[in-house]
């Protein structure tokens, strides 16, 4: 077969997927701060934000943003249906590391008022639910973005296990930055401790991952950090990652759970 032909049957790359294969290639062995001081300076990577729940381990990536480009726009979804602890910690960080562009999203009140006008809607389905408070409005938030940066870690859980620092989402939309991937719990605490930095309070009291108050119970010792959101049920992400082993957000998210 003549190299024409090969040329023809051999398929285009996907330019963004073939980006990210040879940034998790580059920074394979490097460390947190490294991946973050590259995202941060690259011109290629357009517009970034992160996005942060303020919750159990979200200071340590807000701690490093503080000091590398405090004025970084931070997305903080609020869903109204968090802990009273989450809004003051929030509250807290903001101003203890001088955060200065903070951008609380919330679902648009129309919205609210047709889908989950009692608030009830996480009794009957925590899909729609998270949809309408959370994935919705971070998709319309991030329309803005050509990447974003997350906390999310590989030891948090199975659904987590294997992500890179680098990933393509939404078919090449945009890239999402996990600089922590490889961080251990006792990372995190060591880097709190070390930097003396305030924690969220439900920590203490048995909380190592905190989401909305309805849906988010203690943990008990030796259970998967996240056991305790959606607590007996199969759900384990909100939609803002991961739903089945695939990226969901926005009304697929609540048609998952009708065909349960």
């Amino acid at each position: 077969m003549p190299p024409s032909a090969l040329r023809v049957l051999a398929p285009e790359l996907d330019p963004i997927a073939e980006r990210v294969a040879r940034l998790n290639d580059r920074y394979r062995h490097h460390g947190a701060v490294a991946v973050l001081e590259h995202a941060l300076r690259d011109a290629d990577l357009g517009r970034i934000s992160l996005v942060s729940s303020f919750g159990a381990e979200s200071v340590v990536l807000l701690h490093l943003i503080s000091v590398m480009a405090p004025a970084l726009p931070v997305l903080f979804i609020d869903t109204q249906m968090l802990f009273q602890e989450t809004l003051e910690y929030q509250t807290l960080l903001a101003e203890r590391l001088n955060l200065t562009d903070i951008r609380t999203i919330r679902a648009a009140d129309a919205a609210l008022a047709l889908d989950d006008p009692d608030g009830t809607l996480h009794q009957f389905s925590t899909d729609a639910c998270c949809a309408l408070r959370k994935t919705v409005p971070l998709e319309t938030a991030l329309s803005q973005f050509d990447a974003w940066i997350t906390g999310r870690k590989r030891y948090q859980g199975q659904t987590r296990a294997e992500i890179d620092f680098f990933e393509e989402e939404d078919n090449g939309r945009r890239i999402k930055i996990n600089p922590l991937a490889h961080w251990g719990r006792e990372d995190l605490e060591d880097y709190m401790t070390e930097n003396r930095l305030p924690r969220h309070p439900l920590v203490a009291r048995g909380y190592p991952s905190i989401g909305c108050a309805p849906c988010t119970s203690p943990v008990k010792p030796g259970e998967d950090p996240r056991a305790g959101r959606w607590r007996g049920s199969e759900k384990s992400e909100c939609g803002i990652h991961f739903i089945g082993g695939r990226m969901v957000r926005g009304p697929v998210a609540a048609e998952k759970e009708d065909v349960k």
